[in-house]
């Protein structure tokens, strides 16, 4: 089956994203931006993708597409989070965070299935990876494993010209 075209695809995701029907969506502007150098992930980068708002996109997506979503949120260099959803569901989570801030912030996995990640993320030394504590460590590690960088910000983007040239910008 032919996977619909990315811009079709965020067209359509925009608003129900951005928890509006259509008609207000277009009242205000809304800039995402999506990678183009990657043909296994697809990356979008919006300001609006903020902690706690990661996970409710992911599921959206997944909806939208008949593709695994993987999301990942990363929090004051203390907590990264990484989901995987398909039609609409969770399927995988794993954070990677020390014990005392996952104490503090009382932080438990939707749910874990390694074997789904492993087969998802289809990466050499997941092992290596999925151990990892150091949510910086697992970032890079993901970030080099699928060959795609996880360190972005969409307010980047305007200001770097590599950034620029990696990602397409679409307005709604």
């Amino acid at each position: 089956m032919r996977r619909p075209a990315r811009g079709k695809i965020i067209r359509k995701f925009a608003p129900e994203v951005l928890g509006k029907s259509k008609d207000k969506a277009q009242a205000i502007k809304v800039v995402m931006y999506v990678s183009k150098s990657n043909e296994n992930w697809i990356s979008v980068l919006h300001d609006y993708f903020v902690w706690g708002t990661v996970k409710k996109i992911g599921k959206t997506l997944s909806q939208l597409t008949e593709e695994p979503v993987m999301t990942a949120g990363y929090m004051n260099e203390e907590i990264f989070e990484l989901s995987v959803f398909e039609n609409g569901d969770i399927q995988a989570e794993r954070i990677f965070c020390e014990q005392w801030t996952r104490d503090e912030y009382g932080l438990k996995e939707e749910r874990l299935h390694d074997d789904y990640l492993r087969e998802v993320l289809d990466i050499q030394d997941f092992d290596d990876f999925i151990s990892m504590t150091s949510p910086y460590q697992a970032v890079d590690k993901l970030s080099e494993l699928v060959r795609m960088s996880l360190w972005s910000d969409a307010e980047w983007i305007p200001h770097e010209e590599s950034l620029r040239e990696r990602f397409e910008k679409y307005e709604f």
